[in-house]
């Protein structure tokens, strides 16, 4: 299996190599886009309609239909310096929250302030999640065992670029992941996700620092950098007496010192599309959080993924896209394991998805994938076929 996806890969890697103009980077944040658009108010969205089937020779499964997420996105810039963008989603039809909600206002061409709900500048799929913008109908897994996508925090910071050096930068300040909430919110299953504040009734005991940096200097190429650094939040200090020695310690085991790097590229040229991304992040006093919490939180939680794309209409006349593509991922939430755990081959898992999406129109993708999933616990793969309808506007 890892033989073929290989020939496909090098297949069509050469194939989108061949070719000589550069392709403008399609994967840009709607939100900065809204900034820079004439008028005073302006109405976008996305969503992503699912249909996910497991496939089991030995066993009938049921299908599911979903309405994964519909996503309203609301600007109103109240002049030429200062912008608000908020989004609105709804998930699996029952489910609201608020994605986005951040004032920006213009000092300079290379300044920003920005302040409010934002998103975390880690990684590729975390800023760029229209389902348009990516392949599959589905988001890389990566981005969801490593990276808690969509992870979103209230804070405020800087942001801006120097086009002179083809950098762009974010430098935020926010509130922390919620370790602890009367239990255990970090997993070896499910990583830091459940820690994810959302901006509802967030609390804070400390300041956490996310940062990002985007190096457009090379035709085509775009390469990024990000880091998260921190300590998890907890309600255990809530009220707490600090002459009382015995809270102060039980609060400060359900606590976690967080320190996330990520780097990514993404590569087009007429037609063909080239992306990767690797991620690291290290948790201090996983130890002692397990303890007292009964959890099982790696010490550190790692993970790549490789995708290559083409656009097989790039050389005809034919104004739609068809976008045959492959990508491989290999994510561990017990990449490293403290004295109180031991490392569960379950949480290391590989994936090979490929499948191709049919872009209608600009903002408008039908796709469909097969996904191979394997555990190292695991002798044989997991099969899924995956279809789905994706828009942006």
């Amino acid at each position: 299996m890892k033989n073929l996806i290989l020939i496909l890969f090098v297949a069509l890697s050469v194939t989108g190599f061949s070719q000589q103009d550069s392709l403008l980077n399609e994967q840009q944040n709607l939100a900065e886009e809204l900034m820079n658009r004439n008028g005073s108010l302006t109405i976008g969205g996305y969503a992503q309609i699912d249909y996910n089937q497991p496939i089991n020779n030995n066993m009938i499964n049921n299908g599911v239909l979903d309405v994964h997420r519909l996503v309203m996105l609301f600007g109103y810039k109240f002049n030429s310096r200062t912008n608000f963008i908020t989004e609105i989603e709804f998930e699996h039809v029952k489910e609201v929250y608020v994605e986005q909600a951040f004032l920006n206002y213009k000092i300079t061409n290379y300044l920003n302030f920005r302040g409010g709900l934002m998103l975390i500048p880690m990684g590729i799929i975390n800023e760029y999640h229209e389902p348009p913008t990516f392949n599959g109908v589905e988001r890389p897994s990566l981005d969801n065992k490593v990276i808690p996508t969509t992870w979103r925090e209230i804070g405020m910071g800087f942001t801006g670029r120097f086009n002179e050096i083809s950098l762009k930068y974010q430098l935020y300040v926010v509130n922390g992941l919620n370790g602890y909430n009367d239990d255990a919110n970090f997993s070896g299953a499910k990583g830091l996700r459940s820690g994810r504040q959302k901006g509802a009734e967030s609390i804070i005991n400390s300041p956490n620092f996310a940062s990002r940096i985007d190096f457009y200097g090379i035709r085509a190429l775009k390469i990024g950098f990000s880091g998260y650094f921190g300590k998890s939040q907890s309600s255990l200090f809530n009220g707490l007496d600090k002459s009382d020695n015995d809270l102060v310690l039980q609060a400060d085991s359900s606590v976690v010192g967080i320190s996330m790097f990520g780097a990514d590229l993404r590569y087009n040229k007429k037609g063909f599309q080239l992306k990767a991304q690797y991620n690291y992040t290290s948790i201090n006093n996983a130890s002692q959080y397990n303890k007292f919490a009964g959890s099982d939180l790696g010490s550190a939680l790692s993970g790549y993924y490789l995708e290559s794309a083409y656009n097989i209409f790039e050389l005809t006349k034919i104004k739609t896209e068809l976008i045959p593509f492959v990508r491989y991922e290999n994510y561990n939430t017990h990449f490293k394991t403290n004295d109180f755990i031991t490392a569960d081959k379950n949480y290391h898992t590989e994936e090979i998805i490929f499948g191709f999406g049919w872009k209608l129109a600009k903002g408008a993708v039908l796709k469909a994938d097969y996904q191979y999933k394997k555990s190292k616990a695991e002798d044989d793969w997991n099969n899924q076929l995956n279809l789905g309808i994706g828009i942006m506007f």
